[in-house]
């Protein structure tokens, strides 16, 4: 059975949704300049790249190759630049960092402590990820409240206020699906032909490293099948959870927070 037989069911405003996030990425691509999409390759972000290139905003991708991706995860970034037209930016972790760790710590360290999996997540993907984000204005994710507890109270749009190596930052981040279901996602890929991952199909809903990331049977929590070893409270890498538990990045240790994250209303259309 596909992903798209089994989850592909709209909720009833599923067209109001869609106007507004696209609406949401004009308004974004307008005020925050240059801005860039950090795409997973999962399933929302595969939708958000196709949105990026139906309403032609300026909007560079890239992806994070942690070097641990599942071949199919890969696969997709030469899919979606043929179908598209659009180029996206691979990132991987400084090869010296990640060796080391490994050298030091093996292989399974993820498995041994909740301390080694986030520094390995720190070396793979934050450490990529402010070197992605760089002299960016606004990042665009596929973030939806849908997902886990610790991502229940997305906005829209948030404001981060940081301070890198000693330096002000400013940015904006924008999460134009924040409020679609499972069943949009996946309506919105059928009636578009939106290339996927085929993990989708064996019961992957959300996929990431390959030695994190397992199938998940029928009645387990959606992210249930990343670092299922790890108590639900942990079950993030830091993209995307602030250091107080709830859903908004937590920066690497070398960062210093300069504010809490600050939720703003919505850039008007």
């Amino acid at each position: 059975m596909s992903a798209i037989s089994l989850y592909a069911k709209p909720s009833a405003n599923f067209a109001q949704k869609l106007e507004a996030s696209k609406a949401l990425l004009r308004s974004a691509a307008a005020q925050y300049t240059p801005l860039t999409q950090a795409s997973s390759l999962g399933a929302e972000d595969m939708v958000v790249s196709h949105l990026i290139a139906e309403t032609g905003i300026a909007s560079s991708i890239f992806v994070l190759d942690t070097r641990m991706l599942h071949a199919q995860t890969l696969a997709l970034v030469g899919r979606l630049e043929e179908r598209y037209g659009l180029h996206v930016d691979i990132y991987q972790p400084d090869p010296v960092a990640a060796d080391s760790f490994v050298a030091e710590f093996g292989k399974d360290a993820m498995y041994r402590s909740l301390e080694l999996r986030k520094g390995c997540c720190h070396i793979r993907k934050m450490e990529p990820l402010e070197r992605a984000l760089a002299g960016k204005k606004g990042w665009i994710t596929g973030l939806r409240r849908e997902q886990s507890s610790a991502r229940a109270e997305v906005h829209d749009v948030e404001q981060q206020e940081l301070v890198i190596k000693g330096e002000a930052v400013s940015r904006v981040k924008i999460n134009p699906l924040a409020d679609w279901t499972w069943g949009d996602v996946w309506h919105f890929i059928a009636t578009n032909n939106v290339p996927y991952n085929p993990l989708h199909d064996e019961f992957y809903p959300s996929i990431g490293c390959a030695p994190c990331t397992r199938a998940v049977t029928l009645g387990e929590d959606f992210r249930s099948g990343r670092w299922w070893w790890e108590q639900e409270s942990a079950k993030e890498c830091g993209l995307h959870v602030a250091a107080d538990g709830t859903h908004e990045a937590q920066e690497p240790a070398a960062f210093e927070p300069l504010s809490s994250i600050i939720p703003i209303k919505p850039i008007p259309a």
